[in-house]
């Protein structure tokens, strides 16, 4: 499925505890690396919170990194992207 819309609220309205959902690439939207505010008004509407735990792309302000953190709370850093701040300090 897409990652916006009808059909991904559907999914993840009709998930289970312990579901895993895989949705389409945010990156096909040029919305995407503009951080433009309808789309990651769409992009966080079926969801409750944000974990990022992706450090390579952490420093991006695009949609799904930085966007998507004032629609969702809590918006925290997963246990990968801490142990990777961890290694950097030292």
């Amino acid at each position: 499925p897409d990652c916006i819309g009808e059909e991904v609220a559907k999914i993840v309205g009709d998930a289970k505890e312990g579901d895993v959902i895989m949705l389409e690439n945010t990156r096909f939207y040029k919305e995407e690396t503009q951080n433009e505010a309808g789309f990651v008004e769409k992009l966080a509407a079926p969801f409750d919170l944000y974990v990022n735990d992706a450090f390579g792309t952490a420093h991006r302000a695009h949609a799904s990194t930085e966007g998507v953190t004032k629609f969702l709370q809590p918006s925290v850093s997963g246990f990968l992207l801490a142990k990777e701040l961890e290694y950097l300090d030292g």
